[in-house]
């Protein structure tokens, strides 16, 4: 039974419902035990969307825990939106970069341009003007029926979304190999620029302040997208077109004005773009980093279609929207501001120091869920491996000959070392004014304000050499 029947139905939560949420057996019975009874179906949807792999990280985190994360000029590590370094005088550039394959699998325009929608948010969240994109692509075999397709539309929405938005896409790299047929890789990334002393965080507090719902209004587009992007894909990936997001990138750039300018005040105490997994992972996200609880109501979240339930509500990743806590007395600021912008403003809940999600509709509890236990006991696992055997050495003695020139002629026309001038055209990699040095080269440079410094960017890596060995392949590519 697929979310829309059990909805419809008003179904009772089984284990078969369960299993159809991506829970296991196992974590099924992990969130009875958090509960203390069966969850209701809005409780089972907050569950397996922030269990899932794409919100919990439950089989990567493991190894990303190895990666070194500190240093003298890190301002913020790994946990909150973005990557923070300070750059001196005064100036940080925020960062990050994050992969949006499966929705850009199953619709590729709009899969690509909610990444970059997504990926922007990321950003100036935390009070970074976005100065600059770039993404790392890649696609299955040239001769594919599907990667002409695959190729295009992501290229269109990459351009589409920033170009429309007004941040330059400066650089990037774009390659193929028949791996990639059942599962290309869309991997963008953002770069901003930010008082070092004006860092804005996720982290609730002040029991009592108020919870604020700003940007576009609440559909019924991308629920599931976190446990879809989860998933593996079988023959019916065009049947998950629901579950994909639609972007309005003028909406965006709106609201990225409208946070910049309240940035600019002492309202705001905690912010959160609504990503995967929306309304949920955003709430409990702000409400575990603070060690507090979050009450809302779900019927004052502004929506574009009638009749939502709660289930919808809490797993639609609608775009361009946001969560705020206000500091007291700064509603009437923050609405005005919003409302010059023409975006949508609503106070949905307030902070509780119970450490529970609480979800009311209609003047009825839909959910109440013990926050910290459902960040802290989320299911981590150490999946098995098997270490591929070394590649034999290459004996140059050994090589057949060829001929030299029939060699660059096939190393030429090879799809990979091609001119990729085609795609970076399609994107405005001169808005705003700061682009220095253009794609095409190395790393592209972009000019940081006034200060006299400049940033050199750049995505890279080698595929074949990771493949070959994981280590050494990683090493190559830093």
């Amino acid at each position: 039974m697929g979310y829309r029947s059990a909805v419809r139905a008003g179904s009772n939560v089984t284990p078969e419902l369960a299993a159809e949420h991506g829970l296991s057996a196992e974590e099924f019975d992990r969130a009875i035990a958090i509960l203390g009874r069966t969850p209701n179906l809005t409780e089972l949807g907050i569950v397996s969307a922030m269990w899932s792999e794409h919100c919990s990280y439950k089989s990567s985190k493991v190894w990303l825990k190895t990666l070194p994360t500190t240093g003298p000029r890190v301002i913020c590590g790994p946990g909150e939106n973005a990557g923070v370094v300070d750059i001196g005088d005064g100036e940080a550039v925020i960062f990050k970069i994050e992969s949006h394959n499966h929705p850009s699998f199953i619709e590729p325009y709009q899969g690509a341009a909610t990444g970059v929608g997504g990926i922007l948010r990321d950003v100036f969240t935390m009070g970074a003007r976005p100065i600059a994109m770039l993404n790392s692509l890649r696609f299955g075999s040239p001769d594919h029926p599907k990667t002409r397709h695959l190729l295009g539309g992501v290229v269109a929405g990459i351009g589409g979304y920033g170009n429309c938005v007004g941040v330059p896409t400066v650089g990037g790299e774009c390659q193929f190999h028949p791996a990639y047929n059942g599962n290309i890789l869309v991997n963008a990334m953002c770069i901003g620029l930010a008082r070092a002393d004006r860092i804005f965080y996720s982290a609730a507090a002040g029991p009592g302040n108020l919870v604020i719902y700003v940007g576009a209004k609440t559909g019924r587009d991308g629920i599931h997208g976190a446990t879809m992007a989860s998933a593996e894909f079988g023959a019916d990936a065009g049947e998950m077109r629901p579950t994909v997001q639609v972007g309005d990138p003028f909406t965006e750039k709106l609201l990225i004005e409208a946070c910049l300018e309240l940035m600019e005040t002492d309202a705001i105490v905690a912010i959160q773009d609504m990503g995967a997994a929306g309304l949920t992972s955003s709430a409990v996200e702000m409400a575990g980093k603070g060690g507090l609880g979050i009450e809302l109501h779900l019927d004052r979240v502004p929506v574009r279609e009638a009749g939502m339930t709660p289930y919808e509500i809490m797993l639609s990743e609608s775009q361009e929207r946001m969560l705020m806590i206000l500091a007291p007395g700064s509603e009437d600021l923050a609405r005005r501001v919003f409302e010059k912008w023409e975006l949508d403003f609503a106070v949905i809940g307030r902070v509780t120091e119970t450490g529970r999600l609480v979800l009311r509709m209609h003047g009825e509890n839909a959910a109440e869920i013990p926050v910290g236990p459902l960040v802290t006991e989320a299911p981590l696992y150490q999946r098995p491996y098997t270490r591929r055997d070394p590649l034999p050495d290459i004996d140059p003695a050994a090589l057949p000959d060829r001929d030299p020139l029939d060699c660059l002629r096939r190393l030429m026309a090879c799809p990979d070392l091609a001119s990729k001038r085609w795609i970076w055209e399609q994107y405005d990699h001169l808005v705003q004014g700061n682009t220095v040095k253009r794609p095409g080269g190395d790393a592209a440079v972009i000019r940081v304000s006034d200060s006299g410094k400049a940033l050199a960017v750049k995505t890279d890596a080698t595929p074949r050499y990771c493949r070959a060995d994981p280590e050494r392949g990683g090493m190559q590519a830093v």
